[in-house]
């Protein structure tokens, strides 16, 4: 038995731990794209605000894999799929056989339609690589430009600033966080960013970077002119898919699973920012692309490779945002439009500030915006995730 796990990210990382616990005899081989070793890809903002170094990045050691019998390819892409002979295709020519499959690819970022993207110290925030790239172009660094107002963006932000480099962030909507959070909570954060000297522009967007080999000024949709000589792009992801053209792999939003995680294809699983899984408020196939359910989905896909019958829960889309003195935490739907016959719940304090949303449905809690005062943020989600109507206590939590 021969399995394989395309993806070295977390949900990678937990389905070979997960197939060694239960399976020490089997072929285990891991297909890397990057070649710096498994690491937390939510830290790489710190390495960004020089809080931390490299080394402290990694979650697992290559020595670990190699003792548990887990080869790793690093450095590889595969470019195809073929479902009848059961091979992967490779970058370097290498065709690899697999007897069960594991797709966590996870996802990449989405690129902008502008021109003189080619141009040096134009990043992404994504990788090792990517931040590394950054913080080497902050010496000669005067101003910043940040495009995007999600989690990305707010972290590359946050990175620049602590490292004393002026910065202007373009948000094509009307608020920051977006995807998030409401507008009155997007109002919130707007303020309190430019308190800490961000420069926020919204409604916005670029059309052409201009420069002689390295980025010097972005055009904006509205003719305006922003000197800048480093941008980082944050304008979301998308799921890592392309390779699995002509495989018969069923993709929507991304590669469709069931309850098992396994595709349509018997014997290849997905899981991590590529999965579409069941979402337990908007009861539909979703990808809620978090650290945690990457981690959970790994884990129970690499059970079930290893013929265990072990079924995924479903995911809760959930964020938590420490940053520019806000303390942020989000779960399941914030907007009421995203469910029909919805009850909300508001609180807002302005002058500390404090907001507080959640969202009800047939006396079920199925989702919440919460600004400072986050204490309680563990048990709201676990009441989400118990799909019960509260009683009388836990409504009472929803005002405090």
């Amino acid at each position: 038995m021969h399995h394989v796990i395309i993806g070295n990210g977390i949900a990678g990382v937990q389905a070979a731990e997960a197939i060694r616990s239960v399976d020490v005899r089997s072929d285990l081989t891991i297909v890397a794209a990057e070649t710096f070793p498994p690491y937390s890809r939510p830290m790489i903002s710190l390495l960004l605000e020089g809080v931390i170094t490299p080394d402290r990045l990694p979650i697992r050691s290559e020595d670990a894999f190699g003792r548990k019998g887990i080869h790793i390819l690093k450095g590889r892409r595969v470019e195809s799929l073929d479902p009848n002979t059961r091979q992967l295709h490779l970058d370097d020519g290498t065709r690899l056989s697999f007897d069960r499959l594991l797709l966590a690819t996870g996802a990449s970022p989405r690129s902008i339609r502008a021109e003189g993207t080619h141009l040096k110290n134009i990043f992404f925030m994504r990788t090792v690589r990517d931040v590394l790239g950054m913080t080497e172009a902050l010496a000669a660094c005067k101003h910043a430009l940040v495009l995007g107002g999600g989690l990305v963006g707010f972290k590359a932000s946050y990175g620049l600033l602590k490292r004393g480099i002026p910065v202007t962030m373009l948000i094509s909507s009307g608020y920051p966080l977006a995807m998030q959070i409401d507008a009155v909570a997007g109002d919130i954060v707007r303020q309190t960013l430019i308190r800490h000297g961000l420069t926020v522009e919204t409604g916005v967007d670029v059309s052409a970077f201009e420069g002689n080999g390295v980025v010097r000024r972005a055009i904006l949709n509205d003719g305006r002119v922003v000197d800048c000589d480093l941008v980082v792009i944050g304008k979301g992801v998308r799921p890592e898919t392309g390779f699995l053209k002509g495989s018969g792999i069923a993709l929507d939003l991304g590669i469709l699973v069931d309850n098992h995680l396994q595709t349509n294809l018997p014997g290849v699983f997905a899981a991590g920012d590529v999965a579409q899984t069941h979402d337990l408020v908007r009861n539909r196939q979703w990808i809620n692309a978090i650290w945690p359910e990457a981690a959970a989905q790994g884990w129970v896909a690499g059970l079930n490779m290893a013929g265990r019958n072990v079924s995924y829960p479903g995911s809760l889309g959930r964020n938590v945002i420490r940053m520019f003195d806000l303390d942020i935490m989000t779960a399941g739907i914030v907007r009421p439009e995203d469910s029909q016959d919805a009850q909300v719940l508001e609180v807002l304090d302005e002058r500390i500030p404090i907001y507080r949303k959640f969202v009800l449905k047939d006396e079920c809690l199925i989702g919440f915006t919460v600004i400072h005062r986050i204490e309680h943020g563990g048990r709201l989600v676990s009441l989400i995730q118990r799909g019960l109507p509260l009683d009388r206590e836990e409504r009472l939590l929803l005002r405090h």
